[in-house]
């Protein structure tokens, strides 16, 4: 089974070690991979764990018509193991009910109890 992260690699080499809790991801991007991930397979304890809890919603829409097409990185800043904060730049293609989407976003990370979680993201045109 490849991961749905589209980075090539099989999911119990790739995210599944995230997902399942067994390692934080050791990235900003890597989470943000993990957390694309995790919506494939409508994991809502893994989005919960990866959010910062000051700013997890209460509900996360998760729709199981929606179609998960695809992931692509468009850029990366900081998120590093050494920092304590990062950004990435993101396009995911989905198809709910048979209707395309495109949804572009700069995500914000942090860290929090020494690991990654995601902050919030800035939707782009």
């Amino acid at each position: 089974l490849q991961c749905p992260c589209e980075s090539g690699k099989p999911y119990e080499l790739c995210c599944q070690p995230y997902v399942d809790k067994k390692i934080d991801a050791p990235t900003a991007e890597t989470l943000m991979r993990s957390r694309y991930t995790a919506f494939v397979l409508q994991n809502e304890e893994y989005l919960r764990y990866s959010w910062h809890p000051d700013y997890c919603p209460e509900k996360i829409n998760l729709n199981e018509q929606t179609r998960w097409l695809g992931l692509k990185i468009v850029n990366t800043v900081a998120g590093n193991v050494a920092d304590e904060s990062g950004e990435v730049e993101f396009v995911v293609r989905s198809k709910i009910k048979g209707r395309a989407s495109r949804l572009h976003e700069n995500s914000r990370f942090s860290r929090y109890q020494q690991r990654w979680v995601y902050l919030d993201g800035k939707f782009r045109k």
